[in-house]
């Protein structure tokens, strides 16, 4: 019994990889912005729904493609990049804020236009941080966890889909600002340190997990590459089917988790979903316009740096269309960080004092 158990799981993931394969070779061949994120995310979501057949896409795929991104951008972490991260900690702060207020703004409209009560609106808005939110609305009291769920994966998929097109478009090409110098300093394969950067990189990832560090199989070998670079040890750049092949790990997950199904009301609650998520890619594009204004940095790695979405998706981004990794990374992490720690307790406060106002 268990042998056809196994059997049937084995099956489910050949067909499955099957299909993740198909929906990046038509995206590529469509010639649409990185097809191996997207494409194997689109098939496996419409794979997934269709009766008859269960798709299934391990976990331990998408972290390992998680490691390798996170390898990646461990890499352009070096000491120039970390000064000029460090000096920038204030800015970073400041749009930081102005962002979270802002999709809070975004909340407050959708509830008082849905019905649906602000803390669960609130919670499903917060940009960034999508199993950390969704988490927290699990222990939170009176929130609804698939609403949050819903908000919460709709706008990573307006972001995943409208930003690659959006930063690929005419607009960027004709925007002011000055191409940031490449900070990577490490070319080449250095047969013995890449041993070590592995070894690193695994052993991150399992101590970012021990600690509950947010996205912990890419904030892990992040840290464990960046401190290895800075001390001087010299780890080779990922070939670009390296790259394509961890957007196709971590795409084909992503499609396997979307479950808008379970959600009641769909249309009204999708509408608003759709329209609050537009909004807060084009207040992301405003507010880095001011990054561009205070800082000599071109409009992709500005617009990259403080799009609300995932840093694993926004760091692809960013080798796609040759924007500043490391500004892009340090923004992202910065944020993800930044609601790990301070949201939930501030969501908490916010909470209590609401309910503290409920007649009894």
């Amino acid at each position: 019994m268990f042998l056809i158990n196994l059997n049937k799981k084995i099956n489910r993931f050949y067909i499955t990889l099957f299909i993740a394969s198909l929906g990046g070779i038509l995206f590529s061949l469509l010639g649409i912005p990185i097809p191996w994120l997207l494409g194997p995310m689109t098939a496996v979501l419409i794979s997934s729904k269709s009766r008859g057949f269960q798709a299934l896409w391990p976990r331990q795929i998408r972290d390992a493609g998680l490691v390798l991104l996170g390898y990646s951008i461990g890499l352009s972490l070096t000491k120039a990049a970390v000064v000029q991260i460090f000096g920038k900690l204030p800015i970073m702060l400041l749009l930081t804020i102005i962002l979270i207020a802002f999709c809070a703004g975004i909340a407050f409209f959708v509830s008082k236009l849905s019905g649906i009560d602000y803390p669960t609106v609130l919670t499903g808005s917060i940009p960034g941080g999508l199993s950390q939110m969704i988490t927290f609305a699990e222990e939170a009291k009176g929130i609804d966890l698939t609403v949050v769920t819903f908000l919460q994966v709709t706008r990573v998929i307006i972001i995943i889909f409208s930003v690659p097109f959006l930063i690929s478009s005419p607009l960027f090409d004709h925007l002011s600002g000055t191409t940031t110098l490449d900070l990577t300093e490490n070319t080449g394969l250095f047969f013995p340190n890449i041993l070590l950067f592995v070894v690193i990189c695994v052993i991150f990832a399992f101590i970012g997990k021990k600690l509950n560090f947010p996205t912990p199989f890419l904030l892990g070998p992040i840290v464990g590459t960046a401190i290895l670079t800075i001390s001087g040890f010299h780890g080779p750049e990922l070939p670009t089917i390296l790259l394509d092949l961890s957007q196709f790990m971590i795409g084909s997950y992503i499609g396997l988790m979307l479950k808008p199904e379970k959600l009641e009301n769909k249309t009204k609650i999708l509408s608003l979903a759709i329209v609050s998520g537009i909004v807060m890619v084009l207040g992301s594009l405003g507010i880095s316009m001011l990054l561009v204004h205070f800082y000599d940095i071109t409009p992709s790695t500005s617009f990259l740096s403080l799009t609300p979405g995932g840093a694993d998706q926004m760091a692809i981004l960013a080798h796609e269309v040759q924007a500043d990794l490391s500004m892009v990374a340090g923004f992202q992490l910065f944020r993800l960080l930044f609601i790990f720690f301070a949201v939930p307790p501030f969501l908490r406060w916010i909470f209590k004092k609401k309910l503290l106002k409920k007649p009894s």
